[in-house]
């Protein structure tokens, strides 16, 4: 591939979920990445290309996003833990599996697509983010997210969440590859 080496990101459950992450070291020529990245896309793979370097890399801080107002609605008694697995698992969870945030948006506009989504939704959404919630892991949130989520599973058996949950992503995966139109 010459002009440098591309670094591998792999997601955790990577024969499971199908995203790769590649980034730059040793600055690699962009022929040497397009060519890593059309190798992954070979094999099956969904390649992303971190065109610059930041902690946690894309999928990673995006979750964190997530789990930062997550952990801030239990702190502050919003919602259980529960009910906050419940509000993303079964409400934009869903849609999320199938399209990233941006083309999500996008049909969410209609005939208008992202830009009447924004013109419209804009000044809400804004409005979300300046409300968001600081949150620092301590023992006393820590005990809470655990004990919610223990109650969670009450009468559950890990091993069969676990096992049911890799199954349906598996027929997921399936689903998504045989759609023509879905990315």
């Amino acid at each position: 591939m010459g002009g440098g080496l591309v670094r591998l990101l792999f997601v955790k459950a990577g024969e499971l979920v199908h995203q790769t992450a590649l980034g730059r070291a040793a600055a690699p020529s962009e022929a040497a990445v397009e060519q890593a990245l059309a190798f992954y896309r070979s094999i099956g793979k969904k390649p992303i290309h971190i065109r610059r370097e930041v902690k946690g890399h894309i999928a990673n801080r995006l979750q964190a996003a997530l789990w930062r107002e997550a952990f801030y609605l239990v702190e502050q008694g919003i919602a259980s833990v529960e009910d906050v697995d419940t509000a993303i698992a079964h409400g934009p969870g869903l849609r999320w599996a199938l399209l990233g945030p941006f083309l999500n948006l996008h049909l969410s506009g209609g005939a208008g697509g992202i830009a009447h989504a924004l013109e419209h939704l804009g000044p809400p959404v804004e409005s979300w983010w300046r409300d968001l919630g600081n949150v620092t892991l301590n023992e006393e949130l820590n005990a809470a997210i655990t004990r919610g989520v223990t109650e969670e599973l009450v009468g559950a058996d890990l091993a069969d969440l676990t096992s049911q949950r890799d199954d349906v992503l598996l027929a997921l995966l399936q689903l998504k590859a045989d759609a023509d139109r879905l990315l």
